[in-house]
């Protein structure tokens, strides 16, 4: 074995044992906290018990309380000579005539509640020791990857190639169409880790470039449609349009309406583009989901007027980190959604709600036609569109830009549907 692979193992146990260490140091660290706040409050409940039993008919708000400490004849110089002189240590309370209420030695009840603490403390510490290999343990289950990946650095960097397994990758990597289906297949047995590797690489590869002359048919396709239509009408304005004012108005709300899909299409695919170039900006901030959904609710009563719209919330606010903007665009696009398969004053329910302890949702049901299960599989494809919605007009991209919203925000969806029946569609958020 080589010394860089030795030196990438041992870094990795090196900072196993640095996280074990720092984990076990807080735990004590935190326990010493609890037990210099434990010796306060206790000595403080104490000095308050000793008040209240001495005299209970002054309030204690006029009472002139001092800690007094009686030296010794001719100072302190020694160690011995410093504790004797703690011994002296008294609490004493005046009311404002000047009457002494309590003159309590302190020194004694103090040390031995410090005592008792530390004694605390001091199992505590041994625990907290001891725990050093729960810690190493679960640390070690959080660095298995890493562990695996340095086994196989280990193993590739082992791998002695002659050069005439060289010019065979050469030669089979050079012969490769780029079209072709076929995998790549060296013969050698030295070589099967590096074919295995280089044929995931190449089906990565060709599923990428499926879905992107994929994506770029049906963008051609979808865009086709509505500049055939403006084509359409415009020739038709062009032969009747200066005399007949009926058709002047039909081709004039028609140019207008598909002018203004096709701007909401582009605009769509750009935020996609963007978002697979990786240049969408996202601004996670503290969000409540309550206040968020509250908005959404308003805005769709002013702007749907034909559905009946409700929404329900928990009393407390319901915090996530999230880019605001984005969330509720996502929320937007199920909501348009919901309203375009549902009929009208059927209700569309708006919530929010706890999932678990570390996770909540906000939610977005319908009583609308619903969809089956071999189309909710395929809903958040780009263009996709089931047969039943294609009569209800839209992009197919709605849905795409949602879940790339959510899964930015390391969010997931849940989905039931029924035919007939309506669509909840949730998403689920981590909890701060």
């Amino acid at each position: 074995m080589s010394s860089n692979q030795n030196n990438a193992r041992g870094r990795v146990r090196s900072i196993r044992h640095r996280l074990a260490g720092q984990r076990v140091r807080m735990k004590i660290g935190m326990h010493f906290a609890q037990m210099i706040f434990m010796i306060a409050v206790m000595i403080v409940v104490w000095l308050a018990a000793r008040e209240y039993m001495a005299d209970q008919a002054v309030s204690f708000f006029t009472r002139t309380r001092r800690i007094d400490l009686f030296p010794l004849e001719g100072g302190i110089n020694t160690f011995s000579q410093f504790i004797t002189s703690l011994r002296t240590l008294r609490y004493s309370v005046i009311t404002d005539a000047g009457k002494v209420i309590l003159s309590e030695a302190i020194f004694a009840p103090v040390a031995v509640i410090a005592v008792f603490c530390s004694g605390i403390f001091f199992l505590e510490f041994i625990f907290d020791l001891i725990s050093y290999s729960g810690e190493m343990h679960r640390i070690k289950k959080m660095f298995a990857p890493l562990d695996e990946m340095a086994a196989s650095v280990e193993a590739l960097s082992q791998l002695e190639l002659s050069e005439d397994k060289y010019h065979l990758i050469e030669e089979k990597i050079t012969s490769l169409e780029p079209t072709q289906e076929a995998r790549l297949s060296f013969g050698d047995e030295d070589l099967l880790g590096i074919e295995r590797a280089m044929n995931n690489l190449l089906m990565r590869i060709r599923e990428s470039n499926r879905q992107q002359a994929r994506f770029v048919n049906d963008a051609s396709h979808e865009l086709r449609t509505p500049i055939a239509v403006i084509e359409g009408y415009a020739n038709m304005l062009s032969r009747w349009g200066r005399e007949d004012e009926k058709v002047l108005d039909e081709s004039i709300n028609a140019i207008k309406n598909e002018a203004d899909h096709m701007k909401h299409l582009v605009e769509q695919l750009l935020f996609l583009a963007r978002g697979d170039a990786g240049r969408t900006v996202i601004n996670p901030e503290q969000v409540d989901l309550c206040e968020m959904m509250q908005t959404v609710y308003e805005e769709s009563l002013m702007i749907d007027e034909e559905h009946i719209y409700k929404y329900s919330c928990p009393t407390d606010p319901v915090y996530v980190m999230a880019d605001e903007g984005l969330i509720k665009q996502a929320v937007r696009i199920l909501v348009d959604n919901s309203a375009k398969y549902t009929r009208e004053k059927d209700e569309i329910i708006l919530s929010v709600g706890f999932v678990s302890d570390s996770e909540v949702y906000v939610q977005v049901q319908d009583t609308g036609i619903g969809m089956k299960e071999s189309d909710v599989e395929h809903m958040f494809e780009r263009f996709y569109r089931s047969d039943e919605a294609r009569s209800f007009g839209g992009t197919g991209l709605g849905l795409s830009i949602a879940k790339w919203i959510v899964d930015k925000h390391n969010g997931h969806f849940e989905i039931t549907s029924r035919e007939d029946l309506g669509t909840r569609i949730r998403i689920v958020m981590n909890k701060m």
